[in-house]
């Protein structure tokens, strides 16, 4: 059965090319919603490019006819401004009928009485809308299309119980995947083998897309770090290795999804010169209330925003200069003589190190750089493909985020919808790709206990 799709102003900002996406059905877009779209077309970082971008999307669709009459959709379906159906009804005390949202609500339930042989139904990412259309008797739905709906995230490593003469072969010629294996191995999913004839812990291996063979890395530093945990340490096989060309980790805060990535950022950059700039990227969505503008030039009205990286390198410095050995009194007690401010402006200076949002990437070519996203939970799925279409050749990209609710104050995203998840879920398959979940906090003891317990 056809059906009629109301669309909130919130779903074309999450998703620009979503008019496309509902198959054979009635796409329709209240007229104060294309008024929404234009009141945040300049609006900086994401919320402005996905506004424009969905204005851009609606005026292509004006060559197939009249958009207030309607237009056949190419893939199927047809989409309409609706200009009718905004007579005001009976709606109940406290619900202001000059407010964008209750307009859209009141044409709804209008459409919905007119049409009472054809379901009606409003698509909003909007809670407060979804509750107060409910109460009216409105069907009300998410926007489904890009929200990953697997049971639990793939996290990127099983366990498997093995004979000793079969792990022997690990470490000998790899070893082809067991037939008793019912589940699917991505190429670059880490195995943790346990034997099941010994008392012995067991080994991390990794599945290369043909055999279950060692880690490659697993002696290796970056930048003095050194991994303490089995998903840091497969993390820092993924990230070191040149022919894994993107990474997504995901975890918890202190889990260290950032310092790892920086040290082999500067690792592959600066000592192996593998890459030939570092870019740090970051979403520029605040936690609590803005603070406003910020004067000065692009890098200093970033540099806020970028903490996480600056307090990565300069956790690093400080490992490396307690790792100095046998250092002199005088050395213990004396202090570095650089600054992390100094030493990350002489690299950006010489075109080593950049730090970005996303307002500026569009249009770019990222070739022989190592491309950290940082806080990737925070953008949406077109954000998420916008970026990877950046890669050049001899890039590689990284994508780090905590992917849980508490951690979004992207009003435009969750976390089943975010574009971390769903980076995650497409990109599994392939050779060129990898991902770790991360799960315990070593940031500090404090930092455990309030991960766990608040």
């Amino acid at each position: 059965m056809i059906k009629n799709f109301i669309l909130d102003t919130n779903v074309l900002v999450h998703d620009p090319y979503c008019i496309s996406n509902f198959q054979d059905n009635n796409v329709i877009i209240p007229i104060m919603v294309v008024e929404e779209l234009d009141s945040l077309k300049k609006r900086e970082g994401m919320l402005g490019f996905h506004a424009r971008s969905a204005a851009r999307e609606i005026n292509k669709l004006r060559e197939y006819g009249s958009l207030s009459e309607g237009v056949c959709l190419p893939g199927g379906g047809t989409f309409r401004i609706e200009l009718d159906h905004l007579e005001s009804i009976e709606l109940p005390d406290g619900l202001d009928l000059s407010k964008t949202d209750n307009k859209i609500l009141a044409l709804t339930k209008n459409l919905q009485r007119e049409n009472t042989g054809q379901p009606t139904i409003l698509v909003t990412k909007d809670v407060y809308m979804a509750i107060k259309g409910d109460s009216l008797g409105i069907t009300v739905q998410d926007y489904e299309t890009d929200k990953v709906s697997v049971e639990s995230i793939y996290t990127g490593y099983t366990e498997l119980m093995l004979p000793s003469k079969d792990i022997e072969k690990i470490f000998k010629d790899g070893l082809k995947l067991p037939k008793q294996i019912d589940e699917t191995i991505y190429p670059n999913e880490f195995i943790h083998v346990k034997s099941n004839d010994t008392s012995s812990n067991g080994v991390l291996t990794i599945f290369n897309g043909d055999r279950i063979v060692p880690l490659k890395y697993a002696n290796n530093n970056a930048w003095g770090l050194v991994p303490i945990n089995r998903e840091q340490k497969m993390a820092f096989e993924l990230l070191m290795d040149n022919n894994i060309h993107f990474v997504t980790l995901a975890g918890g805060a202190g889990s260290g999804k950032t310092i790892l990535s920086t040290a082999v950022a500067l690792q592959k950059v600066i000592e192996e010169e593998v890459y030939r700039k570092i870019v740090f990227i970051k979403p520029v969505v605040p936690a609590g209330n803005d603070i406003g503008y910020l004067p000065g030039t692009e890098a200093e009205k970033l540099k806020p925003w970028m903490g996480s990286f600056y307090d990565a390198v300069d956790n690093l410095f400080g490992n490396r200069y307690r790792r100095k050995e046998k250092p002199s009194k005088s050395d213990a007690m004396a202090k570095p003589t650089f600054t992390v401010d100094s030493f990350i402006e002489d690299y950006r200076q010489h075109g080593i190190i950049e730090t970005k949002t996303f307002t500026f990437m569009r249009g770019r070519t990222l070739s022989d750089a190592l491309v950290v996203v940082d806080e990737a939970q925070e953008i949406t799925p077109h954000l998420a493909k916008m970026m990877l279409t950046r890669a050049g050749f001899g890039a590689k990209f990284v994508f780090l985020g905590d992917p849980t609710d508490s951690q979004i104050d992207n009003v435009l995203v969750d976390a089943r919808s975010n574009g971390l998840v769903y980076t995650i879920e497409k990109m599994k398959p392939f050779q060129i790709t990898g991902h770790v979940t991360l799960n315990k906090v070593e940031r500090s003891p404090l930092a455990q206990i309030a991960e766990k317990y608040m």
